[in-house]
């Protein structure tokens, strides 16, 4: 058992890696402002309600837990937003990562689980992405999170601090045992608005219809949120049992068109998504999709959930029990 902070663990991938944890034994806390998380997706007596830039509150907490790693979420994650408001993109998620790592130094915590992002790697030249293709960055958000891993990669050769960068890629889903899923406010995920237009009749915008790809709507790759939560799991064990750090693209290796996550919506509601279409989003790649095989074989991780199907399936049933965004 170790003594894990979770970082963000109010919020959507956070909340789910912090049950997971837990059923694995490991002695957890969560640290979260609620800006974007909330309260009711962390289990009781684990909250403590603290900004990474309250360096008193900060320091507090880690004399009085004494952690063993940190498993770091906490970040605005909207690419849209982030075009519209970069700086603030780049105080909370890089100036918090920052704040962060000066406590875990003071406090001689020396493990850290980064929760970073594709979005590091802008518009791909070769699909699928592995880790060494060129970090091009096209938004505020990606940016912000390739700072933040260029600090870690410093931090980890001029100070010993070991790392995992896990470089994910559309988290999707939701795991019924644990009763949370997607509650983003304003909601900007795809399956999440793709479900709420179903069971609302809002119209959902596709953004782009005139990508390079075979229907002209982006290509993602969809990983649900139980097998990232594992993947933390596994970045963590890998760092506490002595395993050399890095980063690590976390994905299925299959890329889904927004239009193919429609029909497979309507597939598993057996209702029609009432949409509309849109120009481009800002900063909005047309393809991403992950080469993971450097997880798989390192960490021997593998996605449980491959069909797009159950990811929408486990999606629809936490929507259809909480009758969010109406």
């Amino acid at each position: 058992m170790a003594k894990i902070l979770v970082t963000g663990g109010a919020g959507y991938i956070g909340s789910h890696t912090c049950h997971r944890l837990l059923e694995a034994g490991h002695d957890v806390q969560v640290l979260d402002d609620l800006s974007k998380g909330f309260a009711h997706n962390v289990p009781e007596g684990r909250l403590n309600v603290i900004n990474l830039h309250d360096l008193v509150a900060m320091d507090k907490l880690f004399s009085a837990k004494k952690f063993d790693a940190v498993i770091h979420f906490a970040a605005f994650i909207s690419v849209g937003e982030s075009v519209r408001e970069p700086e603030r993109y780049f105080r909370n998620n890089t100036g918090g990562s920052l704040a962060l790592l000066d406590t875990m130094r003071r406090h001689n915590v020396r493990r850290i689980v980064f929760s970073s992002t594709a979005a590091v790697y802008g518009n791909p030249e070769i699909v699928p992405i592995v880790e060494t293709s060129q970090l091009k960055p096209v938004n505020p958000y990606g940016e912000s999170k390739l700072m933040t891993e260029t600090t870690l990669r410093w931090s980890s050769e001029c100070t010993g601090l070991r790392y995992v960068a896990l470089r994910y890629f559309n988290a999707c889903g939701a795991e019924a045992r644990y009763g949370v899923g997607e509650e983003h406010e304003p909601e900007t995920h795809l399956i999440p608005l793709i479900l709420r237009a179903i069971r609302t009749g809002k119209p959902l915008t596709v953004f782009g219809t005139d990508y390079p790809t075979p229907d002209g709507t982006c290509i993602r790759d969809y990983v649900h949120v139980s097998d990232l939560a594992e993947a933390h799991l596994k970045a963590l064990d890998w760092l506490m049992s002595g395993g050399e750090g890095g980063v690590f693209n976390a994905g299925t290796g299959h890329g889904f068109s927004v239009l193919e996550v429609i029909r497979a919506a309507e597939a598993v509601t057996g209702q029609k998504v009432p949409f509309q279409t849109g120009e481009r989003r800002e900063g909005d790649p047309a393809m991403l999709v992950a080469d993971s095989s450097k997880l798989q074989k390192t960490l021997n991780w593998s996605p449980k959930y491959a069909k797009l199907e159950e990811m929408v399936a486990s999606a629809w049933a936490f929507e259809s029990s909480h009758a969010l965004g109406d």
